[in-house]
This record gives structure tokens, C-alpha cells and sequence, in this order.
């Protein structure tokens, strides 16, 4: 099995998709629900309470995913929500698409009420059984291990909905912005029920780094997460898919030369003839705290002969928001530009080994090994050894460590 390629979780959103929807599904797939709730419980609220149930929708079982609440002060701001994941002592990964998420839906909210994003009052989204549906979502796919996510084309039904504002069309003004926003490809059903929800298309719009049918994969599990209404000639549930991502076959090698399809990137870039070395340091790494894959500065001449500067940066196209708002915010442009490439990244996994006592991260990919250069100057530090023989005894003492059980996530 190629266990070293980057896990995919794939959604056939055929029926649509949900906040507990997604969640089900990834429970169904084999999440822990155990490990999920005791990550959701970092968030240190109480009130609520995660449960699970094998139901039938036309005839396939599923996973209902209900999450019960004493919670009586649904309208959170962003900023509440903000500050509870920033409180939270979450994986990074997870606090990252779950924070991503709620600052799509805010940016969305805000400029369907015109309102500032940190101002706007989430109503349904904000409640706690959403928080908990958006959260556990991201905790399973931690716990699953995925490091990608695709989606089909997001079906979504007809007529009009229910919600705090009054009565609206379905599907909701902010369920068609946020997909608009992803890129996502839509169908409409004939089906008086609201398919695709807010959250549920948040979750894609912020995780999904593109849409179209299954790719190429070796599946290791599927679920399927149920919605809650049955719907007339068609299970109400979405599909997801987990696998190991191949390129056009069980070989791990990528073809860069165009028989693979790369991951879509947005490559976004400033130039800026007005800001000092400290500056410019800083906005490099807000930008990676942004989620930037990569953020890197080159040196230009402008009008005038001015010597400047180009900031680029390197996101998921799902991130192109906030990542342009962090390039705008920190470098003080004016404006930016930006361009859809795609990369291939080498199948990686990260894995620690001992030296002398100490641990050190290595970075393992098909024929090299990398140290972790930080903790390699911790240990170094310690020991009273150069840093470079520490990077070096950590590389040669991978081959001899326990690939099993030191592997972690990529």
C-alpha cells in the first residue's frame, strides 16, 4: 500500500452537504468518536453533547451525527468564535480549517449585510451545535489523517427556506456565496429542501482544494453521513471517500511533465517600495501563519529606478482571501495581483528519532531524509554539540528507527 501519499478525503455531495452531514460521514469512515469529542472538548464549552446513530436513507446506511445543546445564546460574533479556537489548545492543522471556515462564513455574512466581517452576528452558524459540527468535522479529519480535501459537484434543492432573517430562496443567499468563492461547481435538484447548507458549504469552501469526480486514489474506507429528512427517489446523504492519492496509477511517483494533473495553487504577489527589512520579515511570516504553502521576497527595481521590493505568496486557492487580506494587511499595498497554478508536491511524512536522549522531527520523502533545523538547535543547545553534527547524527539514525510507530502526520 502506498502509505507514504498524501491521504485524500473526497465528498459526492450528490444530495448534498451539511455541517453534521460531513461530520457523519467522516465518523461512518472511521473517525474515533472518542478522539473526536475529546478534541472538540478543547474548546472548553460546556453544554453539549456528541452522539451517533446507524440510520437507513433509500436503502444505505449511514451515520446520523446529533449533537445535542443547552445553549441559549446562539448569536456569536466571528470574534467569540475566534477567540475560543485561539484559546483552545487544538492541533494546528485543525485550528487552521477550522478558523478558515468561520472567517469565510463571516466574510461572506458581512458582505451580504454590509458590515465588516469582525462585526457580523452569526445566527444559526454561530449556535453551539454548528460550532460543534464545524470543529468535529476538522477534528476527524485529523484524526483520520487526511491532508487533502476534493469534493464533486454540490447538489442543492429549490423553493425557499426558514432561517433567523425570515423566509429566503433556496439554496441561501450565503450557501450560493460561499460556493461561488470556492469555485464549486452547483446543480439544482427538483427538491423543496435545502440541500447544501451554510455550513456545509463553508467547510468546502474553506478545506476543498478542488472539485470534480473521484481522483485517482487507492480507497481505504467510505462513509456515508446522513442528512436529516428522506428524500423521494434518492438517499439524502453525502459520500466521502478516503484514500492514498496516486498519479494515474498505484505508483508514487508524480509525472511533473503533464500525465498528472497538480494540485491547484493561487500564487498572489505585491510590490512594495516603501517598507523596511523588519517589516518585510514580518509579513512573511503572517503570511505562513495565514496558511500560506510558502512566502518568499525578491528583490525588483520600480519606476523611477526606486529599488523595492515583491512579496509573493503561496495558498490553497480556498485561501485566497484571507492570505490576500494577510499580504495586503501587513505589507500596506494597495493593491495585489494574482495568478491559478498548480504544484506537485513530493509525498512526505514526518517522523521523530532520538539523539542522545533528545527528539528531533525528521522530514522523510522518497530518497532523502531532512532534519527539523529547530529542533536540532534545541538539542544541540543541550548536548554542547555543534548544530550540524546534530542534524547530521538525526538524518543517518532514520533508516534504524521504528517507521511503524514514529510516523506522524504530514
Amino acid at each position: 500500500m502506498p502509505t507514504k501519499n498524501p491521504t485524500v478525503a473526497w465528498f459526492h455531495c450528490f444530495a448534498g452537504i451539511a455541517g453534521d452531514m460531513a461530520l457523519g460521514a467522516l465518523l461512518d469512515a472511521g473517525a474515533e468518536l472518542t478522539e473526536v469529542t475529546a478534541l472538540i472538548e478543547r474548546l472548553g464549552v460546556p453544554g453539549w453533547e456528541l452522539r451517533v446513530e446507524g440510520v437507513q436513507r433509500a436503502g444505505i446506511g449511514a451515520t446520523k451525527a446529533r449533537v445535542t445543546t443547552a445553549d441559549q445564546a446562539p448569536h456569536r460574533t466571528w470574534g467569540d468564535i475566534e477567540a475560543l479556537l485561539a484559546a483552545a489548545a487544538l492541533p494546528r492543522r485543525l485550528h487552521d480549517r477550522a478558523a478558515h471556515t468561520f472567517a469565510l462564513l463571516a466574510e461572506v455574512e458581512g458582505d451580504l449585510h454590509g458590515v465588516p466581517a469582525d462585526e457580523v452576528h452569526f445566527h444559526e452558524v454561530g449556535a453551539l451545535d454548528a460550532i460543534v459540527d464545524v470543529v468535529g468535522t476538522c477534528a476527524a479529519l485529523e484524526v483520520l489523517g487526511v491532508d487533502e480535501v476534493r469534493s464533486s459537484p454540490v447538489a442543492v434543492g429549490l423553493g425557499t427556506v426558514r432561517a433567523e432573517h425570515g423566509v429566503l430562496p433556496n439554496p441561501a443567499p450565503a450557501t450560493l456565496a460561499l460556493l461561488r468563492r470556492a469555485g464549486a461547481p452547483v446543480r439544482g435538484i427538483d427538491v423543496d429542501i435545502e440541500l447544501a447548507t451554510p455550513t456545509g458549504a463553508a467547510l468546502l469552501a474553506a478545506l476543498a482544494t478542488g472539485f470534480g469526480p473521484l481522483p485517482a486514489m487507492v480507497p481505504s474506507a467510505i462513509g456515508y453521513g446522513a442528512g436529516g429528512a428522506e428524500l423521494d427517489g434518492r438517499p439524502n446523504v453525502v459520500q466521502v471517500v478516503l484514500g492514498w492519492a496516486v498519479a494515474g496509477g498505484p505508483a508514487v511517483t508524480l509525472d511533473y511533465a503533464g500525465g498528472d494533473p497538480g494540485q491547484p495553487v493561487r500564487l498572489l504577489e505585491a510590490n512594495v517600495d516603501d517598507a523596511t527589512g523588519e517589516v518585510l520579515a514580518l509579513a512573511v511570516s503572517a503570511l505562513l501563519e495565514a496558511g500560506a504553502h510558502d512566502a518568499w521576497i525578491t528583490p525588483i527595481i520600480m519606476k523611477k529606478g526606486r529599488p523595492a521590493h515583491t512579496v509573493h505568496a503561496l495558498c490553497d486557492v480556498a485561501l485566497t482571501s484571507l492570505v490576500a487580506q494577510t499580504l495586503t494587511r501587513s505589507t500596506g499595498s494597495l493593491g495585489l495581483r494574482g495568478t491559478v497554478l498548480e504544484r506537485w508536491p513530493a509525498a512526505r511524512h514526518v517522523a521523530t528519532v532520538d539523539v542522545e536522549g533528545h527528539p528531533v522531527r525528521v522530514k522523510v520523502s522518497p530518497g532523502r531524509v531532512k532534519a527539523e533545523l529547530d529542533d536540532a538547535a534545541a538539542a544541540a543547545e543541550v548536548l554542547g554539540r555543534p548544530v550540524r553534527d546534530v542534524l547530521a547524527a538525526a538524518e543517518a539514525s532514520w533508516p534504524r528507527s521504528d517507521a511503524s510507530g514514529a510516523a506522524g502526520g504530514a
